[in-house]
């Protein structure tokens, strides 16, 4: 679909391309989105139709939203958050900054941003803020019948019809009731079980073990026991017992994944960096060209300099180079070998940071062993480097220069590939713009002044 897409906007049918969209299911169209670029984004968020818009668009991530949000004139942009559920709406407003978030509440409706403000005043990550307040409740003295009309009347406007939730007169939890067990008592499923007659009442035919929680419970507990219980909803309660919302399966779904998500973060001691993580990467991907140049080239001009007295470090031994030409021939292979363990150790410190495997706050035992996988390859590559150049070039002494060059290269190169990174996280310094660069340019450097001091101890009687 991504690929019939970019087609239509690069012909400029933007009719083809709303009769596409429109005749698509919306979450086919979300999968493409993602692969889209934000100017594209945009265009195909502005050929669908309203419902469709509202419904993708409390589907995307924060980023997405806050991307869209700001590429609309204020008036689509409010009218859109205007017609949001509230708990998804004040997922939203946390993550915008504060004075586009002051706005856009005011914009609201008088009943929506009643409904958001009070999300908003529970505590953040707590089951009174994720929850939405879009539930059918129903009295426990109604009829059958008179339950089914209230929830036809309402269905369309709810977040949910399949769970209904019973009340006394001053809106107090008694219960819970399906929709099916509704339709049942009704008569109307289908099934055998004979039809109560039109005065049963729905505190006869309610559950009364109603599983609750507070407006103050974790919102990571919520999750939990939705996904224990297998529920589709569960109701909030206040101190009083009042239900005073519900939150879904599917904000459990998506509490879970952050939560998973946080706890990795949290196990390598990176909590505080996730978020600034995400915006930096933000930025790489997507921001214009002179933010990604603050971001890189400070990175690239540091290494430049690294580089010039990498330079300086063969002028110095150009004495060297001239007495004995076969030393350059070991020049690209040291510097080489040590940038591919460079590159390893740095990838194998990502992913076990992001994985939770390793530790920052245990990041030293993690920083001894590499160095000592590091020295252990350098060890057994540097042997064969030396035996290989000795039989090569029939001079054993240069042999025992590279070797003990690729050696000490390669035990730096590990050492360099963990630390670096660490540093960087540690110093909120965007790594992954600077590793890379910083261990490359560090690692070559030493490698040249290893080498031509192995170079004169070894073979200083041939210079």
């Amino acid at each position: 679909m991504k690929e019939k897409i970019i087609n239509y906007i690069n012909d400029r049918d933007m009719d083809g391309l709303k009769n596409m969209l429109a005749a698509s299911e919306e979450m086919e169209i979300l999968h493409a989105y993602y692969d889209l670029s934000p100017e594209e984004q945009v265009i195909v968020f502005r050929m669908l139709t309203k419902d469709a818009a509202l419904s993708i668009f409390e589907e995307l991530d924060t980023t997405c939203q806050r991307n869209l949000l700001g590429s609309f004139k204020n008036g689509r942009a409010k009218e859109l958050v205007n017609e949001m559920s509230p708990d998804d709406r004040v997922r939203l407003l946390d993550e915008l900054p504060a004075s586009v978030a002051k706005m856009l509440l005011e914009s609201l409706s008088p009943e929506e941003r009643d409904s958001t403000s009070i999300l908003m005043g529970y505590e953040p990550e707590t089951a009174g803020r994720i929850m939405t307040t879009e539930f059918i409740s129903l009295n426990r003295s109604m009829t059958v019948e008179q339950a089914l009309e209230k929830v036809s009347e309402q269905a369309e406007e709810k977040e949910t019809v399949y769970t209904l939730f019973v009340t006394d007169e001053t809106k107090k939890l008694e219960g819970v009731l399906t929709l099916k067990g509704l339709l049942i008592a009704k008569g109307l499923s289908g099934t055998t079980i004979a039809k109560t007659d039109g005065n049963t009442i729905v505190g006869d035919i309610m559950s009364k073990n109603a599983i609750r929680v507070s407006t103050d419970t974790d919102q990571e507990e919520v999750a939990r026991i939705l996904q224990e219980l297998d529920l589709l909803a569960i109701p909030v309660v206040d101190k009083e017992q009042r239900i005073v919302g519900i939150v879904t399966i599917d904000d459990a779904l998506d509490i879970l994944e952050e939560e998973t998500t946080e706890d990795i973060f949290d196990q390598a001691g990176l909590v505080d960096v996730k978020g600034s993580e995400a915006d930096r990467s933000e930025v790489l991907v997507n921001g214009n060209l002179w933010r990604i140049w603050l971001v890189r080239l400070p990175f690239l001009l540091a290494t430049m300099v690294i580089g010039i007295f990498s330079g300086l470090v063969i002028e110095g031994f150009e004495e060297t180079l001239e007495s004995i030409a076969a030393v350059a021939i070991f020049i690209p292979l040291i510097m080489g070998m040590g940038g591919n363990v460079g590159t390893q150790s740095s990838t194998v410190f990502a992913r076990g940071v992001v994985l939770g495997h390793i530790q920052l706050k245990n990041f030293f035992r993690h920083f001894i062993k590499e160095i000592g996988v590091g020295m252990s390859i350098g060890l057994l590559l540097g042997t064969i480097s030396g035996i290989v150049a000795s039989i090569w070039l029939g001079i054993p002494m240069l042999g025992v220069a590279v070797g003990l060059a690729m050696l000490i290269t390669m035990t730096v190169a590990a050492f360099l590939g963990f630390l670096v990174p660490y540093v960087l996280i540690k110093c909120n310094v965007d790594q992954a713009a600077g590793s890379a660069p910083i261990i490359t340019s560090l690692k070559d450097f030493v490698a040249l002044v290893v080498y031509f001091v192995c170079v004169s101890l070894f073979l200083g009687n041939m210079l």
